[in-house]
């Protein structure tokens, strides 16, 4: 019954506060004690007690109130702090006014009038609590210090270093916060026992946290990058003590997790896995302070610790204001880069284990913010990004994410799960090491509907981007270019594909050189360059080994015929655009005999009615997206500098010919389709879709807004008129020399053998052209181009609206931000 007489006194309180119409004195400890002193009720409790109907009347009604909650519940957050919550009613104290700041938080960053409410200096603020020192600091300040400081309080979130017999208490402002970090790994050798306690107290705090860095979720998606966070900020600034230990704790208690514990099956349905609630919170903590501002003024770091002549390195620092972002770019040691590799691969690889007993093993769920998370480690610290992919490691991290691409192919409602693998294999396949390590055989089996093959992870990687054109919905075109780049990046380096993989590639170029496709917008012949390429770099750079891919294309020479014979008078375009538009699954199936690749591809299907989504706003085209790299003799990377001022100069070039002059103009993209979308919303539709161009920058003609889709391409013949000159700027440019020459050289030989012996078996063939060469007889080899992934704004925009997505999505349980006026991304349910 005292549970339930709590609550009861609680409800009664939040109706008094409500009903008020005059302000209640701060000094009228007995009716805000009612708030935190005298109750024992949950974060649920709180959610359920305090509807957001009552807070927006309060706020609304009786502002003055409102900000004495506020104010009263800070300075006992404060108190607490200072005390170190020596008695159990001081702890309960902590936690309910932890509860409720995290439920009223949303509801004051909603509102523009009190958006600088936490950040104002109220004269006297902080004095009634006898706290001379936090009253000249605005109320976020104060706040972000104290849960700081609790975050590492003995006896309530860490292990306490007080000796058996020690009578006095641990002295708070003096404790040396790096001997309490949570967990061993980066910079710290020591693993505190687990306490669930602790955890629970944790995970409470880490909420709070979260619900202050969600103020960002509050302010319309924005071009400009430069706009600061300044909760982040401050909690990421020198003013904060614990910023070392507090990003160590967070890193290290993410990457020792480990789900499966000692393997017992079911072990999860037996008992509470309070770790897992706290990993969770602490890799959400990290992605949000890890966001990097461009532009931020550089700090000239002064901040002494104990860590940092052992896990970071001693030179001058170079990054942004963000301790956090100055941290992780700054860990250098193999160990440390191992620990993390290991944790990260560990958990990501956690929904694919198969066990004999179905469901016996704990399954995680938040593996998107460990993507954004690996995502951060690669782009903020190359020395990580080497390590990465100095050995097969890589691949731990490689099978997962194309297990997640392949599992939300047809999923509507997770675009944006697929957009970070896509983006974190561009970003890796800029470097040459990620392309020799997928030459190494695929032999781990992982639940995915693929044909079984015998080959190399690069084959795996094909088949999986295959599946994804054209198994996967609509709203993925926009990143067809991007998987391409991917397989053009690599293709330099892959020394034996599988006939299902090289099938796959020549079930592509079929799919995308039909002439209505061609035809039915202005950026669809970009495809079919960025696959010759693929097969120029192969040719030139990987014939010995590659047989099966020669053999495929020899197959398959009519399509190359037919792109060299393109016809291109107005009567054919006509003709084509007449013809019936299907989806690109159906285009592939519809023009290809190869239907039995399509085994298994499933069409797309609405998400689970009720299931919730999030907006995404446009990134850039790819050319904006990723900056162009040539591989020297010596295997080093050199810059190609670009006009900066023309997006047909710093398109993608395809120089597959010998004469450079022609390099640049292969692969243009307009000037209307260079910059669209980089700052807009997407539709409600869009949920997490749109690659950077929407749809339209790569298929769509410049002049029709980011709405349509492929399966709308006939509708686009309204706005799209292709004419005789426009195929031929661009048909004159294929890049088909190197093929054809191979196709005059093998064909003639290959017909006069089977001749000759009267061969049905092409594994006789495949022998001979295994042992071939076409040394002296292709054209002169061109430059290997590759193309880095590059940092920009609308990047930066489009990461910070899906993290945050993902975040509110993911926090259900209380549902923190549900149905309040969100403005950074909009909420659809399917």
């Amino acid at each position: 019954m005292g549970n339930a007489d709590s609550k009861l006194n609680f409800r009664k309180a939040v109706i008094q506060l409500t009903t008020k119409t005059q302000p209640v004195e701060t000094t009228d400890d007995a009716f805000w004690d009612q708030f935190w002193a005298d109750t024992a009720t949950t974060v649920q409790d709180v959610f359920a007690l305090v509807p957001a109907a009552e807070i927006r009347a309060v706020r609304e009604e009786s502002p003055s109130n409102l900000a004495t909650l506020c104010y009263k519940a800070v300075g006992k957050l404060v108190q607490g702090a200072d005390s170190g919550c020596p008695s159990e009613k001081e702890r309960q104290i902590v936690l309910n006014c932890t509860r409720l700041l995290t439920r009223i938080l949303p509801y004051i960053f909603e509102d523009a009038d009190w958006r600088g409410f936490f950040w104002s200096i109220v004269p006297g603020a902080g004095q009634d609590e006898g706290d001379d020192n936090d009253g000249a600091r605005p109320l976020a300040e104060s706040l972000l210090l104290a849960v700081s400081d609790l975050l590492f309080c003995p006896d309530f979130t860490v292990q306490s270093h007080k000796r058996a017999g020690q009578d006095t208490e641990e002295d708070m402002q003096s404790i040396d916060s790096c001997e309490y970090i949570w967990e061993a790994g980066v910079g710290f050798a020591q693993s505190p026992p687990l306490n669930y306690i602790h955890d629970l107290n944790r995970t409470e705090l880490l909420k709070l946290l979260l619900t202050c860095f969600s103020d960002a979720m509050y302010l319309p998606p924005s071009a400009e990058n430069n706009i600061l966070n300044p909760w982040v900020t401050f909690f990421s600034s020198t003013d904060n003590r614990h910023a070392l230990p507090l990003f160590t704790s967070l890193l290290n208690v993410v990457c020792a997790y480990d789900p499966v514990g000692y393997g017992i099956p079911y072990n999860h349905l037996m008992f509470s896995d309070y770790r897992e609630v706290l990993v969770e919170h602490a890799v959400q903590i990290l992605i949000v302070t890890l966001e990097h501002e461009t532009g931020a003024a550089q700090h000239n770091l002064d901040h002494s610790d104990s860590l940092s002549a052992s896990a970071m390195e001693d030179q001058e620092p170079v990054g942004p204001y963000n301790l956090f972002v100055n941290y992780l770019s700054r860990i250098h040691r193999e160990e440390d880069f191992n620990f993390i590799l290991k944790g990260l691969a560990r958990l990501l690889t956690n929904p694919l284990i198969q066990t004999y007993l179905p469901n016996s093993t704990k399954k995680i769920q938040f593996h998107q913010e460990l993507l954004v998370l690996f995502w951060k480690l690669c782009d903020f610290n190359k020395k990580f990004l080497f390590f990465v992919l100095k050995s097969s490691d890589v691949l731990d991290v490689l099978v997962p994410v194309l297990f997640y691409l392949n599992d939300a192919r047809a999923d509507q409602s997770r675009v944006g799960l697929i957009h970070i693998g896509v983006f974190i294999l561009l970003l890796l396949s800029g470097e040459r090491n990620f392309g020799v390590r997928l030459n190494k055989p695929y032999s781990v089996r992982v639940p995915m509907d693929i044909p079984v093959f015998t080959g190399t992870h690069a084959d795996l990687l094909i088949m999986i981007f295959h599946k994804i054109i054209t198994g996967g919905h609509q709203r993925l075109k926009p990143l067809f270019d991007c998987l391409l780049t991917i397989i053009v990046n690599v293709s330099p380096y892959l020394k034996s594909l599988s006939m299902v993989a090289a099938n796959k590639l020549l079930h592509l170029l079929e799919a995308f050189s039909t002439n209505w496709f061609l035809f039915s917008a202005s950026q669809n012949h970009h495809l079919v360059f960025f696959l010759l390429e693929v097969f120029n770099n192969i040719i030139q750079y990987q014939f010995d080994g590659n047989c099966n891919l020669v053999y495929a294309i020899i197959r398959k020479r009519n399509i190359f015929h037919q792109l060299a014979n393109l016809t291109s008078d107005l009567a054919t375009i006509h003709k084509a655009l007449q013809m019936k538009k299907k989806t690109l699954a159906g285009i592939s199936r519809t023009n290809s005999q190869e239907t039995i690749s399509m085994d298994g591809s499933r069409p797309a299907v609405p998400a689970e009615p009720g299931t919730l989504k999030a907006s995404l706003v446009a990134i850039p085209a790819i050319d904006k997206l990723t900056e162009k790299a040539q591989v020297s003799e010596d295997g080093t990377m050199v810059c190609l500098q670009h006009n900066t001022h023309s997006p047909q100069m710093t398109a993608d070039q395809h120089t597959h010919s010998p004469q450079p002059q022609t390099a640049g103009d292969q692969h243009k993209h307009s000037p209307q389709s260079a910059d669209s979308n980089t700052s807009g919303k997407a539709g409600a539709s869009d949920t997490e879709s749109n690659s950077g161009r929407d749809t339209e920058e790569a298929f769509q003609p410049e002049s029709e807004p980011a709405r349509s889709r492929l399966s709308r391409v006939s509708a686009s013949a309204t706005y799209w008129n292709p004419t005789p000159d426009w195929v031929l700027s661009w048909k004159r440019k294929l890049p088909l020399q190197t093929i054809m020459r191979l196709l005059q050289v093998l064909v003639p030989q290959v017909e006069k053998i089977c001749i000759d012996k009267g061969l049905t078996d092409e594994s006789e063939i495949l022998k001979f052209l295994q042992h071939g060469t076409l040394v002296g007889l292709l054209p002169v080899p061109h430059p290997i181009l590759i193309r880095k992934y590059q940092a920009n704004a609308g990047t930066a925009m489009w990461f910070r609206t899906y993290m945050w997505g993902v975040i509110y999505l993911r926090n259900v349980d209380p549902p923190i931000w549900y149905d309040t006026d969100v403005r950074l991304f909009e909420i659809q349910r399917v």
